[in-house]
């Protein structure tokens, strides 16, 4: 008799640990929106999404109209002005819209979303790893442009209520005012790229763009970060108790009950005592 319970704790035991392991608490870094002007409150299908941000219309941030935007010279979306010192080069632009693609559609930047202070948006990216590629591509395509800034976040003439550059500053070369790949990356929008040595197909690394056919390569790449934040002891306490605490209560609690079902099991033949 003894036997036969301790063969049904048992098997209560193991159904209860695989459901949580099939049945794990959603990790807040994955598959999520930032809380930012145009995005979507949670990443879903889009019918059609506008030409380089097409890659992202099976799980999209953005709208299929946010899209459209993107493409323009002058969008509603930030009345920001591509041709500020000049016609910029169709090569150079598109370097540009893939940039503002990933950055309005991707639903894999939750690793590297942070606080922003800013009066729209209350969420933007940090030090999101572009592969050694995407950066160097950028920049070789874009060298022969021209630019008066170095940082295209702040510090603009919004006067008429587009972007021009600041009273006393001169339009210089792309490669006087990036001297490399490393420089267009990290500093044109305030550290949200961080420049990297991995490239395409690592697994360690963002892509701007990517073939939709051979899916998204950047899923893999957000949960590997995600991963090490969460594997780090001061993520660890960053997240609980809102999320990590959860995370990790699960199983605890699946645990404590597998426990109580074995000691009354046990119990009622006399082990109570144990």
């Amino acid at each position: 008799m003894g036997l036969a319970v301790e063969m049904r704790a048992g098997r209560v035991l193991l159904v209860l640990l695989a459901a949580s392991v099939v049945m794990p608490a959603k990790d807040p870094l994955l598959n999520v929106c930032m809380d930012a002007k145009h995005h979507k409150t949670k990443p879903g299908p889009e019918g059609m999404l506008h030409g380089q941000c097409a890659p992202w219309k099976d799980n999209a941030c953005c709208t299929a109209n946010t899209s459209s935007e993107a493409h323009r010279d002058q969008s509603y979306l930030y009345n920001f002005n591509w041709n500020h010192c000049g016609v910029m080069p169709p090569k150079c632009k598109r370097h540009f819209i893939q940039d503002t693609c990933l950055y309005e559609c991707s639903p894999n930047l939750g690793p590297w979303i942070d606080q922003a202070d800013s009066s729209w948006r209350r969420e933007r990216i940090l030090h999101v790893p572009l592969c050694k590629e995407d950066c160097e591509e950028w920049w070789e395509d874009c060298k022969d442009y021209v630019t008066c800034k170095e940082n295209w976040h702040k510090g603009w003439n919004w006067a008429t209520g587009t972007n021009r550059c600041p009273w006393g500053s001169m339009c210089r070369p792309f490669t006087q005012v990036f001297p490399s790949p490393k420089d267009l990356c990290e500093k044109i929008w305030s550290n949200s790229y961080k420049y990297t040595t991995e490239r395409r197909g690592s697994g360690r690394c963002i892509q701007m763009w990517f073939d939709p056919a051979q899916g998204n390569p950047n899923v893999v790449v957000a949960k590997y970060y995600a991963w090490k934040k969460r594997s780090s002891p001061a993520r660890m306490e960053d997240m609980a108790p809102e999320t990590g605490g959860a995370a990790c209560a699960v199983p605890w609690l699946i645990l404590l009950l597998a426990l109580v079902l074995l000691a009354a099991g046990w119990g009622s033949y006399g082990w109570g005592s144990l």
